[in-house]
């Protein structure tokens, strides 16, 4: 039985994560710890350390983060704040488990899905800000002062999906368009291919992170194993919607992702050692999107 630490509960993923592990019986007390007690950007060392010899937890899962921002604010929140927690976890015998991202790989080759030891070649800020977190932890892991895990986690969509996603965006604008009548939606380009994994199975992926008692790896892909067109997606949530006017792509893609045509990963890892594998499809996540329910 593990007493678990969560940061970033009240976050999308971060609520999903929640109630997987108050659901798992592997899982004796789950801890929120919440910016109020403890932001990771304006936090100390001290800080942190002090935080967790009051809690003493056996794991801290870390699903903070920035999407978006200035390189700064990037590094700030994805690179710094791992960096102060692998320092405040040094020695403790405590396991982290940080939420990466599929941005961490950068371009992969069409129908190619990408494995851990894949080169890792991010092409925007915000890939590289998580990029070089994953490397602290391995690193940290490899000399033994901390048993850290990333998962690098690829689209995940649900229930909670914010507007910053093409899919949360998408259901922001049908909403409207239903209320007011519209014909037309207007969206960014959507050619791109993603691995849309649901919100749901990366939490129990977590959970299984968290809870493993060997790892003999330090990074994890979790995704659904299917590359899909975004507009696809976008499509399935306009029927789900019960939108039937027309779906229109101008202007420019996310800084995030705009050079990375397709994302696809490979979770043989994942299913091998986590004993895990997503079991929500997309349609099933879709209509989490929409209705705002697991």
């Amino acid at each position: 039985m593990s007493h678990i630490v969560l940061l970033g509960a009240s976050g999308f993923l971060g609520a999903h994560i929640a109630s997987a592990m108050i659901e798992h019986p592997g899982v004796s007390r789950l801890t929120r710890l919440g910016r109020d007690r403890c932001d990771l950007v304006a936090a100390t060392v001290d800080d942190i350390r002090a935080v967790l010899r009051d809690l003493r937890p056996d794991v801290v899962v870390n699903g903070t983060g920035r999407l978006d921002g200035t390189t700064t604010e990037l590094v700030q929140a994805n690179t710094l704040a791992t960096a102060k927690l692998l320092d405040a976890l040094a020695g403790t015998g405590i396991r982290y488990v940080r939420l990466g991202s599929a941005g961490e790989y950068g371009p992969i080759p069409q129908g190619w899905a990408a494995t851990e030891t894949d080169p890792a070649n991010p092409v925007s800020p915000y890939g590289l800000s998580h990029l070089a977190a994953t490397r602290l932890v391995e690193l940290a892991a490899a000399s033994g002062r901390v048993d850290g895990v990333t998962l690098r986690v690829f689209n995940p969509v649900g229930a909670g999906l914010r507007e910053s996603s093409v899919l949360g965006q998408a259901a922001h604008r049908l909403r409207v368009a239903l209320a007011t009548g519209a014909s037309a939606i207007t969206m960014g380009p959507l050619s791109a291919y993603r691995d849309l994994v649901d919100a749901r199975d990366v939490a129990t992926a977590t959970v299984a992170a968290a809870l493993a008692p060997d790892l003999p790896y330090r990074v994890f892909n979790i995704g659904s194993g299917h590359a899909v067109p975004t507009r696809v997606a976008v499509s399935l949530l306009a029927h789900v919607a019960g939108f039937t006017g027309e779906i229109r792509e101008e202007g420019e893609p996310s800084a995030r992702s705009a050079t990375v045509d397709w994302a696809l990963a490979d979770c043989t890892r994942a299913t091998s050692v986590l004993d895990w594998r997503p079991v929500h499809d997309l349609s099933d996540s879709v209509k989490a999107v929409w209705t705002g329910t697991p």
